[in-house]
């Protein structure tokens, strides 16, 4: 069988690959190789493996140069892409600081309209009081002028009276206080009482003209009044609302937050405070119930503007960035801050007021500052190439407290920004997002 098969396959390369020979002549000796089929088949093989080689090695080289060429070229799209994102979102930050900015202008300009309202609404209602004072006056005026023109009356009664009942003219005489005749010295208290009940008459009639002229005074007053209130309970509505919803919206309890406020800040006096008027054991006019109302609304207003500056609603950083990861589940673990990606160096500012409480290495966060701020909050700044505060060092909101680096368990420059609540780390977004159409 084996035999066979030889045979066979001799055959075949006999036929295909006949044997050849291969002369070698020099000029003194001629000399052949003899090349056997099966040697030619190995000859062949080796070539045809060299040659399909080289053409799948070239094949190869073409699609990975053609496919490196479409990686760059989406590469290059990308990077156009983010450049165009970035772009956008400088502008954005430019358009939101510059919203802020007018927002800042506009807050201060309605603090100033609110101090002259209320310095107006102050006068206005000194000088209704001087009114009214002036028209109890009046009218204790005019109620002693008739006292006075009844006991003239009562007395030129009692003249006639005396002058009918005398039966002689020296009993007349003798009652009166100058020796004139009687009839000159009834003539005299007749034309007395006469004139005094003109003047009596003549100071009712204009103690009622300017009594009417004071009314009118007050009603206007009234409306001025009522108009300033107007505006100041709106503006206190504009200035007060946004506020309220960007602390609610960072989760935050105003009520306990604003006590927290009023205990630093307990010191009373000053155009703020609730006005009192003397009242005489009545309840307050609604002109006073209203002033209190908004001076009220002036006092949470004043204690949310203090409550803003403790808490962290500002940005950490001022240069262009852009954001790389975010507070959540990353890799299979917690990622408890926001991560913002920037050069070498950026500098990073406090969010809120505060007192450092960390200003050093630590374990992965690297170069790390902790912030403690009002409320329970705490801020962390990891990361960083270079720390600028000190441990204990009081800082304002703004104020420059290191550079961005890649210090720590870190894959690149970035700042990994942390805030926490009592403890508990909470989504830095948040608070920005809650103060981005405040600030």
């Amino acid at each position: 069988m084996r035999t066979r098969i030889a045979i066979a396959t001799h055959a075949f390369l006999e036929r295909h690959f006949p044997e050849r020979r291969v002369f070698l002549r020099s000029d003194t000796d001629t000399r052949f190789m003899r090349l056997r089929p099966a040697t030619q088949l190995i000859a062949f093989s080796g070539a045809s493996l060299i040659v399909g080689w080289a053409i799948i090695a070239t094949a190869i080289l073409l699609m990975d140069s053609i496919g490196s060429g479409n990686f760059r070229e989406q590469a290059k799209r990308d990077q156009r892409t983010y450049e165009r994102r970035l772009n956008d979102l400088s502008g954005e930050r430019d358009k939101r600081a510059v919203e802020a900015r007018d927002a800042q202008e506009r807050f201060n300009s309605a603090l100033e309209q609110i101090s002259v309202m209320q310095s107006e609404l102050l006068a206005s209602e000194t000088r209704r009081r001087e009114m009214e004072t002036g028209i109890g006056v009046i009218q204790s005026t005019l109620r002693r002028t008739m006292q006075e023109r009844d006991a003239a009356r009562g007395k030129a009664e009692t003249l006639t009276a005396k002058l009918e009942t005398s039966g002689s003219v020296s009993q007349l005489a003798q009652d009166g206080d100058t020796g004139a005749s009687p009839v000159d010295f009834l003539t005299e208290a007749l034309a007395d009482t006469a004139a005094e009940r003109d003047q009596i008459s003549a100071n009712a009639q204009n103690a009622l003209l300017q009594a009417d002229e004071m009314e009118q005074q007050i009603r206007l007053m009234q409306d001025q009044n009522d108009h300033i209130f107007r505006q100041l309970e709106d503006a206190m509505t504009i200035s007060v609302e946004p506020l309220d919803k960007m602390f609610r919206a960072a989760g935050m309890n105003t009520d306990t937050m604003l006590d927290t406020v009023r205990k630093g800040y307990s010191g009373q006096g000053g155009p703020l405070m609730p006005l009192s008027f003397s009242t005489r054991g009545e309840e307050p006019s609604a002109d006073a119930t209203r002033a209190n109302g908004i001076l009220n609304q002036m006092d949470r207003l004043n204690m949310y503007r203090i409550a803003a500056e403790k808490a962290p609603f500002a940005l950490p950083l001022k240069n262009a960035f852009r954001y790389t990861s975010g507070f959540g589940k990353r890799w299979g673990r917690q990622h408890k801050g926001t991560d913002m990606a920037g050069p070498t160096g950026t500098p990073i500012y406090a969010t809120a007021d505060g007192v450092v409480t960390h200003a050093g290495w630590l374990s992965g966060y690297g170069r790390l500052v902790k912030i403690k701020h009002a409320f329970g909050i705490e801020t962390r700044y990891a990361h960083q190439s270079k720390i600028r505060v000190k441990e204990g060092q009081r800082v304002s909101r703004g104020d420059h407290i290191g550079d961005m680096g890649n210090s720590g368990r870190s894959t690149g420059t970035h700042l990994h920004y942390e805030i926490r609540v009592n403890g508990t780390a909470v989504n830095a977004m948040t608070y920005i997002k809650a103060a981005r159409d405040v600030f």
